[in-house]
């Protein structure tokens, strides 16, 4: 989708979110908690300190406050092409260490430590895909981590949620080889793939069993852990 039909949608975000997600028995937040406490699991895991951290595509800002508090950072900043994302984000969000900025605003310049993005580059045409990564590399210091979260497509599930959410519908998703692919020919060195988000609420009883399966391809979204 084009930035002007992400500005479209900055008002109604959440409702249009909802549409689809409603078949899983959970909202928004429940998949913002569970991709932030995973990756915040992930970094403490391999010892990482989160000071800086960028929330790239932050959309309209639910997880970049999240990422500030689960990763105990000094400053987050979230950033999107959606200039009018962007302004709901400040409102809604804006705090202290909690920054937002346009794309257009913002200078990547090596300070973050972790460099989180999700769900945005099904929304990015194949070509401009290198350009992006391209950024992020530059927005990480030496030794940074970037955790590119993604739908995927192999889970029949996934498909039919993306299928009755406006925005989701012309996406171009990838499936984890093809992201791993990607983010390699990028210059990252990926340090892992995990799959999340197995069980819908009606089984929430089997959950517990999501962190022993998360290295098969089963859940709904997946994370490529990955290094410049």
């Amino acid at each position: 989708m084009t930035r002007q039909a992400f500005d479209e949608y900055a008002r109604n975000y959440d409702e249009a979110l909802a549409q689809g997600l409603s078949v899983s028995g959970e909202g928004r937040d429940y998949f913002a908690r569970g991709r932030v406490d995973f990756l915040t699991g992930c970094l403490r895991a391999r010892g990482v300190a989160a000071s800086s951290v960028l929330d790239y595509g932050c959309g309209t800002g639910e997880a970049t406050p999240l990422l500030y508090d689960r990763l105990g950072a000094r400053q987050a900043v979230g950033v999107d092409v959606s200039a009018e994302s962007v302004a709901v984000a400040r409102e809604k969000h804006g705090r202290g260490g909690i920054h937002f900025l346009a794309a257009r605003e913002y200078e990547a310049d090596g300070s973050c430590d972790v460099v989180y993005c999700n769900g945005i580059f099904h929304h990015i045409p194949p070509v401009q895909r290198p350009g992006a990564l391209a950024e992020i590399r530059r927005a990480l210091r030496p030794g940074g981590h970037f955790a590119l979260w993604e739908n995927n497509p192999w889970n029949p599930g996934t498909r039919y949620v993306m299928s009755r959410i406006p925005f989701d519908r012309d996406a171009m998703t990838l499936t984890p080889p093809e992201a791993r692919r990607m983010v390699e020919a990028a210059g990252f060195h990926v340090l892992s793939t995990d799959f999340l988000f197995i069980f819908p609420r009606p089984l929430h009883w089997l959950r517990r069993l999501e962190a022993p399966l998360s290295r098969m391809p089963l859940g709904a979204q997946y994370q490529v852990l990955c290094q410049p």
